[in-house]
């Protein structure tokens, strides 16, 4: 769409996406949604965009995952595509059979620019400048609570056990993995 080609560009710079853009595309997508329990993931992201999503949707609650930059920064850069296929390698936990090479094409693998070190930094300081407040504004409202770690398989058991205080009607099949 020609709001998610805007989108791209400023991903693409290393640019966090402006709130208006993000909050018409978030809101558009969460209309119809209310009679259902949902999760967003990295929205909202500032203060304004928060304002607005309480403006139409009442939040339950709101995870803060506190992971070291320099841990997201290593599990981004060392993220690599098979762009035909879509598939996903990591360097560290997933890599191809050979370096840089897809395992079932042999096509070289390429990185996405919003994966290069460069653009991952300059992501992760604006994020951060962003987001303090918006920790701030959920605290206030009593609904924040945070999860410390470095590793998924170590933090998820702590915020499913979390999770399952607010939705006692999950399924363990459906929840038991993080996706």
């Amino acid at each position: 769409t020609e709001v998610g080609i805007l989108a791209k560009s400023y991903i693409d710079q290393g640019r966090l996406i402006p709130d208006d853009i993000m909050t018409r595309l978030m809101l558009n997508e969460l209309k119809g949604l209310d009679q259902y329990n949902w999760l967003l993931d990295g929205f909202p992201r500032t203060v304004a965009q928060a304002e607005a999503l309480d403006k139409v949707c009442q939040i339950d609650t709101v995870i803060n995952l506190d992971v070291p930059f320099e841990n997201i920064k290593c599990r981004l850069t060392a993220r690599w595509i098979h762009p035909a296929s879509g598939r996903v390698y990591n360097l560290e936990f997933s890599p191809p059979k050979v370096r840089g090479i897809d395992d079932i094409t042999g096509e070289p693998l390429v990185q996405r620019d919003d994966d290069k070190p460069e653009t991952v930094t300059k992501r992760l300081q604006a994020y951060d400048a962003q987001t303090k407040p918006v920790l701030e504004y959920y605290r206030e409202k009593g609904l924040l609570k945070s999860f410390s770690g470095t590793e998924t398989n170590k933090i998820w058991p702590h915020i499913y056990a979390f999770l399952q205080t607010k939705l006692p009607d999950v399924s363990q099949k459906d929840a038991a993995t993080p996706r």
